[in-house]
């Protein structure tokens, strides 16, 4: 699998101008934009708006969602694939360097932009209105781009890429509203899974249930899966798990003779001092004084 480590690199593989800046590329894309039916990685954020004639289903569209404008972020390093699209209009895509964010408050907040690690199936998908903000935005960076750089060219281009991430994070909002419509609440699904996984034997033989391997049950990614929950409930999915064990750790503490080193196997748990520590986190006692509170007896 091909690496690129600059964007020169990937400009000159793909046909593309060479970069304005070494540092950040923007791709200005007709009826075809290629990237080659390929998969690759690079050095570098991506931020790409594209219209489908065809390809849609990859891009994990629903009849609940806006059928306009088609939005894709991916982080760096992480495996870029694009198959079989045909493009319906002119889109765009941002290249940004990982360096080009270095010493700017945007290399860290970037960070809290889940939408970079979820697949292309889970991209955002944008109504008219939203598409001419972000168009706006884009528009803005390009002039800054090929205006003639000086000491503020930098700041001005991160402050519009700033704002394009923030509005991306409101829309991605609004699509996890519309969808819950369509598919109900995950919360419903994902204590579903949860609920399973903690019937079965898997938690004496695998250990404590992880996001992963629910998201992977429910056919999501784990950052998407956790965005959803905390859209729906105000809670990640690992605060869902961890209240739903402790749950289980107080009734198998009151209705059980297991002592809590075998509640703790029980439930998946490498060791008590970790299953202690986690009860006492929630509860504010440990178990055996949870357990001496409610019965007693300790």
């Amino acid at each position: 699998m091909k690496h690129y480590k600059t964007l020169s690199e990937m400009h000159r593989d793909n046909g593309w101008p060479p970069p304005e800046n070494p540092l950040l590329g923007i791709i200005g894309c007709q009826s075809d934009c290629p990237l080659g039916d390929r998969e690759f990685t690079a050095d570098c954020y991506m931020i790409g708006f594209k219209k489908l004639k065809s390809g849609v289903i990859l891009y994990g569209r629903t009849s609940y969602d806006h059928s306009n404008g088609t939005m894709m972020f991916v982080k760096p390093r992480q495996i870029i694939e694009m198959k079989n699209l045909e493009l319906e209009e002119d889109g765009f895509m941002l290249l940004i360097h990982e360096d080009y964010l270095n010493g700017h408050e945007l290399h860290n907040s970037i960070q809290k932009y889940g939408y970079f690690e979820y697949e292309v199936n889970e991209s955002l998908h944008l109504s008219p209105t939203e598409e001419e903000t972000l168009r706006s935005l884009y528009e803005k960076i390009t002039r800054e781009y090929y205006n003639n750089t000086d000491e503020y060219s930098r700041e001005i281009i991160l402050s519009h890429i700033d704002s394009m991430l923030t509005y991306a994070q409101r829309f991605f909002k609004r699509q996890f509203i519309n969808r819950t419509d369509l598919s109900g609440k995950t919360i419903t699904k994902f204590n579903d899974a949860l609920k399973k996984y903690m019937d079965s034997d898997l938690p004496k033989e695998q250990g404590l249930p992880s996001v992963n391997q629910l998201a992977e049950g429910l056919n999501i990614s784990s950052r998407y899966l956790s965005d959803l929950l905390k859209q729906e409930t105000g809670k990640t999915a690992i605060e869902h798990i961890h209240i739903y064990l402790v749950t289980i750790a107080k009734n198998m503490l009151l209705a059980s003779g297991n002592n809590v080193s075998e509640i703790a196997y029980l439930l998946g748990f490498e060791n008590s001092s970790y299953f202690t520590r986690l009860f006492k986190k929630q509860v504010g006692l440990n178990p055996l004084e949870f357990k001496k509170s409610k019965t007693g007896l300790a």
